[in-house]
């Protein structure tokens, strides 16, 4: 596909030169240049540029439709080129929630690359709302979310496990008792996740089948990460909810500990997600990896 081409989409993406420039790793005079020289080759205006905003033209937005078409007929011909040499290449623009891209996905990304060396991979992060919308926006290829919801234009794959975990800092004063309730967490001050986390999602479903609504336990605090809660709760008299993915090495350390309550059983799957249709290209190639990489892990 013609750089200038890779350049456009990356423009009209993020309606940023700056951002662009950070995604294609080059500078910014040189997004510049290349969307100059497509401008003069078509000889028409694809972005309008007041102040520090951009929007895209007519022409933009009809060479925006067909350069998305051609980026993943592009991806489409290299998979099957690559099939047939046993040789693969190309991009493949991921996106992630924040507790699978910092604590489940690296090492699968780091095996995957030492596989597929010359598969140039990208990632970026948010809660998975967030990714979901990159995804319905092609600003992304796959996305890898932890909800339950699902959007209707959207295909849903499952390729690992996790589970939900009450935790405190070891000195917190709560969880003493090893057979604390869930009747008992509703007066302990608690710290989740901010609203459109798939975190948050998952733990307001599983209270309120529970018959504990989270509008009825003591939450005193949103923050917007998982590592956010993991750095508060040493400091904190109270408890958080997070994925027990994200706390091995903490409780290594003994800066935090699990504390087990009855009849509280916050199981959920991590899921690929991803436009409707069958796979293709090295969307396909990472989705049957990571599977393979899960089960002989």
């Amino acid at each position: 596909m013609d750089y200038r081409y890779q350049v456009f989409l990356a423009v009209a993406n993020n309606l940023s030169f700056t951002k662009a420039a950070q995604e294609m790793y080059i500078s910014q005079p040189a997004v510049t240049r290349h969307i100059r020289e497509l401008e003069n080759t078509l000889g028409l205006a694809l972005f309008n540029r007041k102040g520090n905003r951009i929007t895209l033209t007519a022409a933009g937005e009809i060479v925006y439709r067909y350069a998305q078409k051609t980026h993943i007929l592009y991806d489409e011909l290299q998979y099957e080129l690559g099939t047939l040499k046993q040789t693969f290449s190309g991009s493949l623009r991921l996106g992630a929630s924040s507790t699978i891209s910092q604590y489940v996905i690296p090492e699968v990304i780091a095996a995957f690359h030492t596989r597929y060396p010359d598969i140039e991979v990208s990632l970026i992060n948010g809660n998975s709302f967030e990714m979901e919308q990159k995804l319905q926006e092609n600003r992304i290829d796959l996305a890898m979310v932890e909800n339950y919801s699902s959007k209707t234009d959207l295909q849903y794959v499952d390729f690992s496990d996790d589970e939900i975990v009450v935790i405190a800092g070891h000195t917190c004063k709560f969880g003493r008792n090893a057979n604390g309730t869930l009747a008992e967490l509703q007066h302990i001050p608690l710290v989740v996740r901010e609203r459109g986390s798939g975190t948050l999602e998952v733990i307001e479903q599983y209270l309120k089948s529970a018959g504990y609504p989270l509008d009825r336990l003591n939450v005193i605090l949103h923050l917007g990460s998982t590592e956010a809660i993991k750095n508060f709760l040493p400091r904190f008299n109270g408890i958080g909810l997070v994925s027990v993915n994200a706390i091995h090495k903490e409780i290594q350390l003994n800066t935090l500990k699990i504390i087990p309550v009855k009849g509280l059983n916050i199981k959920r799957k991590f899921r690929f997600a991803y436009p409707k249709g069958p796979l293709t290209g090295n969307v396909k190639y990472f989705v049957d990896f990571t599977k393979n990489y899960n089960t002989s892990f």
